[in-house]
């Protein structure tokens, strides 16, 4: 399995922080609310049970004391029922008492009077008496709280409206107040109420521990954000080198990198330029192997060159010595033939320093468009002659994996006629030196497929001894040659003008005799 790259390996882990972060905040919210509702059911059963609890109490407290509003009797029952309910701070209400609190102070006094003379003076709003026996103060709580005065009254109200148990709640910064009224049986216009309170959240340490989430989940942002804008550096940085390392035009020398402010990608940066220094030192020594290795070759070809010619020119040399010798003492009719003779000799001494300039001298092409047929016709014509005095016939013959493309007259080609007729004009020699008499020679011309594309092939075929396979890439060297009166320069010169032509000369498979051949890249136009 294909390993993911680096980038999307730093990709998907800034996606795992994300989701991470985002069940973070849902787990943290879904806590405090589940929490929070929790605590609120259970403080108003609580305050509601404690409520009942107090009410049911006075009432059967009441019936040994006929007064219905005694006060002592009311914190009596009050500091009885909730002890046994921590948290949890109650007291009676009079709704007479609280709808006549706001006319004028005679009148009321006069109702309150004339009622009984045992009604303990309401306090604002009907209230008779409180008591919060667990308080964590000292002693017991006997103040109403001012604070949670009107919560009071609204259910205490409502209570009296629908004449039925009534709870009530406000939420505040530290949790939920939750109130509940009940009406006290036996006694018109009394009320009991209740009060409690929820903690915050998660406990007494919900707020600590929802800032120690918070905390937590704004430093995995921040992490998730640093983390982004690392791997934004990180791609851009890795863009940088991909791009310094793409292939660009040749310049000469290897590309040097430059640093890109990643300390772990400048280490790799500061290693490849360190490669790459190396390999320019190891690239000039090459260069100066090459060129010593080239001057040892040229001074090397220089003496073999120097020994051929010697070779080559001293054997004519002493056959024209030996004849002027003989000629000083001969008679007229030998001097004549010496004289002959030592023409013979210069002109073979020529011929060998012509071939050996030609060789010497960089072959120059000047392609033009050109007649493959007809070239080729006249090229092998020059020699007929000289193949018919041995009895040797001439076959010339055009070949093509696609027949229409070689039609005679109709098919033109690219290439120097003149230095190709001078190349193809060596292999035929060649082939008529070796061929046996009465023999045959075929000049074929032919167009096969490449790796590069076509190519254009001049094949010479003879029924000669052949080429022996250990002598085939030898045999295009100047003056290596089969023959005692041969130059050894002409399959050379071949090969010359084959490269120059961007092809090369070649000794090919034969089943009998020898076939050289002249491959160069294909140019038609028709």
């Amino acid at each position: 399995m294909k390993r993911l790259s680096f980038a999307t390996q730093l990709l998907l882990l800034w996606a795992v922080v994300a989701v991470v972060c985002v069940v973070l905040a849902g787990v943290i919210w879904l806590l405090i609310q589940s929490d929070q509702s929790q605590q609120v059911s259970l403080a108003s059963q609580q305050s509601a049970t404690a409520c009942e609890h107090v009410a049911s109490r006075y009432s059967l407290s009441r019936q040994l004391n006929p007064d219905p509003y005694n006060a002592d009797l009311m914190h009596a029952v009050l500091d009885a029922v909730l002890v046994q309910t921590p948290a949890v701070e109650g007291g009676f209400w009079d709704s007479r008492a609280a709808s006549t609190s706001g006319s004028p102070s005679g009148t009321a006094g006069s109702t309150d009077h004339n009622s009984s003379a045992s009604v303990p003076a309401p306090k604002t709003d009907g209230f008779l008496a409180y008591s919060f026996p667990t308080y964590q103060g000292s002693g017991i709580k006997r103040d109403i709280p001012e604070a949670e005065t009107p919560l009071i009254l609204r259910a205490l109200r409502r209570s009296a409206t629908t004449h039925a148990s009534v709870s009530d709640s406000v939420r505040a910064e530290q949790g939920v107040t939750v109130v509940s009224a009940c009406a006290v049986g036996g006694a018109a216009n009394l009320y009991a109420w209740t009060l409690t309170r929820t903690h915050a959240p998660l406990g007494p340490y919900g707020q600590i521990l929802v800032s120690s989430l918070a905390i937590v989940l704004a430093g995995i942002l921040i992490v998730a954000v640093v983390l982004g804008l690392a791997l934004r550096r990180w791609k851009n940085s890795l863009s940088k080198l991909e791009l310094a390392l793409s292939p660009q035009p040749d310049t000469g020398s290897p590309v040097r990198l430059r640093a890109v402010g990643e300390p772990d990608l400048d280490k790799i940066v500061d290693a490849f330029n360190a490669y790459v220094a190396r390999a320019e030192s190891l690239q000039q020594r090459a260069v100066d192997l090459s060129d010593q290795l080239m001057q040892a070759e040229r001074f090397s070809s220089l003496g073999r060159l120097a020994a051929q010619v010697a070779h080559e020119i001293r054997n004519p040399l002493g056959a024209v010595r030996l004849k002027a010798e003989n000629a000083l003492f001969g008679n007229g009719g030998r001097q004549r033939e010496t004289l002959a003779s030592i023409l013979v000799q210069v002109e073979r001494m020529e011929t060998q320093v012509s071939s050996l300039l030609a060789l010497t001298q960089p072959v120059t092409v000047t392609k033009k468009e050109t007649n493959l047929a007809a070239w080729l016709a006249k090229t092998v014509s020059t020699h007929e002659e000289q193949a018919a005095a041995k009895g040797i016939n001439l076959d010339v013959g055009l070949e093509a994996l696609q027949p229409d493309i070689l039609e005679p007259g109709n098919c033109s080609v690219h290439l120097d006629p003149a230095q190709m007729a001078r190349a193809l004009d060596n292999l035929v020699l060649n082939a008529i030196r070796h061929a046996p008499p009465g023999s045959e020679v075929v000049v074929r011309a032919s167009r096969i497929a490449g790796p590069g594309g076509k190519i254009l092939r001049l094949a010479v075929i003879d029924n000669g001894p052949g080429v022996p396979a250990i002598d085939r890439e030898r045999i295009f060297e100047p003056f290596v040659t089969g023959r005692p009166d041969g130059s050894g320069l002409g399959l050379a010169v071949a090969r010359e003008v084959a490269t120059a032509h961007g092809g090369r000369a070649y000794v090919a498979d034969a089943e009998h005799g020898a076939c050289f051949a002249i491959d160069i890249p294909w140019h038609t136009y028709l």
